[in-house]
């Protein structure tokens, strides 16, 4: 229910764009667009599509990142021009997919899928530049100022994105929220005008405003709490503190200035919602200052934490209950006692019990990240972006930056003959070579290697359109006010008006040549619909409609939930069965394990599902997308 997000920058090398690089992308997206037309024959169409998609996917990657942001911010006429070219190609759009929904186009129903799939990656790249680039800049010069240096405006790039992130990570509500930034390079004389830091570093509690000097360093913390409120509270409270601390900004201004960031937002399970309790958490103890300073963020439950702060004799504010403090004093503790600090953190989260997800900063040590999952109840993504690694507990609190991430596997087993049986993966990220593979340094619990390898990258399937919830207070009221659009989406170039009659065209891409001959020939006897929860419950529907239009075919349609037919519906041969499978993420382990098992038993499969590229759709003859295969609810 806990949310993290960390931003782990190093200097980049990449010149800002120049605008004219910039608009004549787009010019010649819009152009490509503008020449289509309801004459145009489906592969033409895709094809069109798909040339002005790589243009302004070419104009998205210029705009990323603080390169991007400079060139926006340093060219005020950029923005405007480049919104007025996006608009266009946003009303291109909705005119070519009114066109495949009235059936103007000269798209056959095969090309339809191919078309959609364009149109999709099209409004991926103009939403990109449109609601990520551009608010993006404008954000981060509200953040540092007008006129802010480079450095500045860099490291204010992080922060947003953070803030960004936290927004997107609580899509259910959250009670609380908290943002670290450690700045490096800030180049302040603290010992002789101890008046910048004006008792900021005297609050035990690490509440919102406080700042803490880390050797060379300067540790700065926001936070939010409140038990009622609505979604974006936390971060608008966060950046209000933000834009009016001096100190931040005057830290920032310096040339080598830089800034490492870690994020929270949290549903409070141990300890009351207060500031005290909400993360980031550090490891300061009451009379007690010997070990370095560190920060922590957790998602899940420490199970013992009572017993790790009896038995180690944690002395922690009382009005801190949470049970993620133990985590940064333990291993400021350890590393107190002499132990490398990576080696502090993995033998730290080696005593805790329950399924967690970690993310630490050592104060001290800004060059290192460091990262812990264990159990399957938490998840943490590393997104590889342009010299950033951008970790996030979810894979929407990193796609505005990066859909290339490597997940952690909470449930990787370490040597056998370890006395060590737990089982996790700890990570440490080096900023020097941030945004890169070989920035990643992975381990099991025990401490046994597991260097990480291209082929284990994945791409995300989403982006920010998808968790978007424009005007809508909440969720809830976005998917019912979009219903609608999914389902004309759903039917888009599969039901077609011939002759003043409608009549369903289904391409080869949802009932492949091979499974329409088997039911044609009467090999096919069986539609079994299966389906998990809700996708249970729709698949009755459809083998009640089925069972209607089959009449007196010998075919014959039930639905049931996919563990049943798996449990106790399996066949040696099952070559006389057509399984559609029902699922809104494509990844339900219940359903996909069934159709492992139909398949290897002769029968065909259909996919009814929500989302592109899913697991579901690696394993079915056929695919059938709802809406545009993109909807995340």
């Amino acid at each position: 229910m806990c949310g993290i997000i960390a931003v782990l920058r190093r200097p980049g090398e990449r010149l800002p764009p120049s605008p004219d690089e910039v608009l004549g992308l787009l010019e010649d997206a819009a152009t490509t667009l503008a020449a289509l037309g309801p004459t145009s024959d489906g592969r033409e169409l895709t094809a069109g599509l798909l040339d002005a998609a790589g243009r302004v996917e070419e104009a998205d990657r210029l705009l990323k990142g603080p390169p991007g942001v400079r060139a926006l911010v340093g060219h005020p006429r950029l923005a405007p021009a480049a919104d007025t070219w996006l608009e266009g190609l946003g009303a291109s759009l909705a005119a070519v997919e009114r066109d495949l929904d009235s059936g103007a186009t000269g798209a056959a129903a095969d090309e339809v899928e191919d078309t959609s799939a364009a149109i999709v990656r099209l409004k991926d790249a103009v939403w990109a530049v449109q609601r990520d680039r551009l608010p993006t800049a404008r954000a981060v010069e509200a953040l540092a100022g007008t006129g802010a240096p480079p450095s500045s405006l860099d490291a204010f790039t992080s922060v947003q994105q953070a803030l960004a992130a936290i927004d997107r990570l609580e899509v259910r509500g959250r009670d609380s929220a908290g943002l670290l930034v450690l700045v490096t390079g800030h180049g302040l004389d603290l010992a002789s005008t101890p008046a910048l830091l004006a008792g900021r570093e005297q609050d035990p509690l690490l509440r919102s405003g406080s700042v803490r000097v880390a050797g060379e360093h300067l540790a700065f913390v926001y936070k939010a709490a409140a038990e009622i409120g609505e979604l974006g509270d936390n971060t608008a409270a966060m950046r209000e503190a933000i834009v009016a601390d001096d100190l931040l900004h005057l830290a920032l201004e310096a040339d080598r200035a830089e800034a490492v960031v870690l994020g929270h937002t949290r549903w409070a399970s141990v300890g009351i919602i207060s500031e005290p309790n909400a993360h980031p958490l550090n490891s300061e103890e009451l009379g007690n200052d010997a070990g370095p300073s560190v920060y922590a963020v957790l998602n899940g439950d420490v199970d013992n934490f009572a017993d790790l702060k009896g038995a180690e004799d944690l002395r922690i504010e009382q009005e801190i209950t949470t049970d993620a403090k133990v985590i940064p004093t333990l291993v400021s503790r350890r590393a107190a006692s002499g132990v490398a600090i990576d080696e502090a953190f993995r033998t730290t989260v080696v005593d805790l019990e329950g399924s967690v997800a970690i993310a630490a900063v050592p104060a001290e040590r800004p060059d290192r990240l460091f990262l812990a999952q264990r159990g399957s109840g938490q998840a943490l993504y590393v997104g590889l972006a342009e010299d950033a690694f951008v970790v996030a507990s979810e894979p929407y609190g990193l796609v505005a930056e990066t859909s290339t991430y490597l997940r952690m596997d909470g449930e990787t087993p370490g040597n056998p003959e370890s006395p060590i049986a737990s089982r996790g993966q700890v990570i440490g990220l080096d900023r020097s070579r941030a945004g890169t593979i070989e920035g990643i340094e992975r381990l099991a619990y025990d401490g046994t290697a597991l260097p990480p390898s291209d082929d284990e990258l994945a791409t995300a399937e989403i982006t920010t359109r998808d968790i978007d919830r424009g005007d809508a207070p909440h969720f809830l009221l976005k998917e019912i006010a979009e219903s609608p659009s999914s389902f004309r989406k759903t039917l888009r170039g599969k039901l077609v008006e011939r002759d003043g009659s409608l009549s369903v065209e289904l391409g080869t891409d949802v009932v492949p040549d091979a499974l329409r001959r088997r039911l044609r020939d009467g090999e096919i006897t069986r539609v079994d619909v299966i389906g998990q929860g809700t996708a249970a419950i729709a698949g009755e529907s459809l083998a009640t409609a089925l069972t209607d239009a089959l009449g007196s075919s010998p075919i014959r349609a039930r639905a049931l939930p996919a563990t049943e037919l798996s449990g106790f519906g399996m066949r040696p041969d099952m070559s006389d069965t057509l399984v559609v499978a029902i699922s809104q993420s494509g990844t339900t382990t219940d359903t996909n394990r069934t159709v492992d098992l139909v398949r290897a038993r002769g029968a065909g499969v259909i996919a009814i599902v929500n989302r592109r590229n899913s697991d579901l759709t690696d394993k079915a003859d056929g695919v059938l997308y709802t809406s545009d295969g993109r909807d995340v609810e």
